[in-house]
């Protein structure tokens, strides 16, 4: 088991511009009754300001885990991907691509990218929701996340 979630709330970045989605991971993971915070931001832009605690998220906490979006406004998931894993600082931050893709040419781009895990969101809130907490439950009681850097 995870010990990481006994010691402190379990902080993910959710990068997702559907409120719609948003609302049901909210959902999930209450559901789950981890110790956890999520934060969501609806853009590429804003979810890399918010892990350089740039602007209005100074005070922002490093994510232990990130769910990401490919199809986003200002900077698509691929590109946020890419500036993630190419960050020294940032590249140890597990990432979860959580999109309605299931274009082989998308999965395939996203682990060249180093994305850690890809799944195509389900149809239907009951499948989301059965979606979400499968993630819960593999990366947070089966994995060790890595330590903050």
């Amino acid at each position: 088991m995870n010990t990481k979630s006994l010691k402190k709330p379990i902080e993910i970045l959710l990068v997702e511009d559907s409120p719609a989605d948003i609302l049901i991971t909210r959902e999930a993971f209450v559901e789950a009754k981890l110790l956890n915070t999520l934060h969501a931001v609806e853009d590429g832009v804003q979810a890399l300001e918010f892990l350089r605690r740039q602007g209005s998220y100074a005070s922002a906490p490093r994510p232990d885990l990130i769910l990401l979006d490919l199809n986003l406004p200002r900077k698509n998931g691929r590109e946020v991907l890419a500036e993630i894993k190419g960050d020294p600082e940032l590249r140890s931050i597990p990432i979860i691509i959580l999109t309605t893709s299931s274009a082989d040419e998308d999965i395939v781009k996203a682990y060249d990218l180093h994305a850690n895990c890809y799944v195509v969101k389900p149809v239907g809130f009951d499948n989301f929701f059965k979606a979400v907490q499968s993630i819960q439950n593999f990366w947070f009681k089966v994995v060790v996340l890595p330590p903050e850097s």
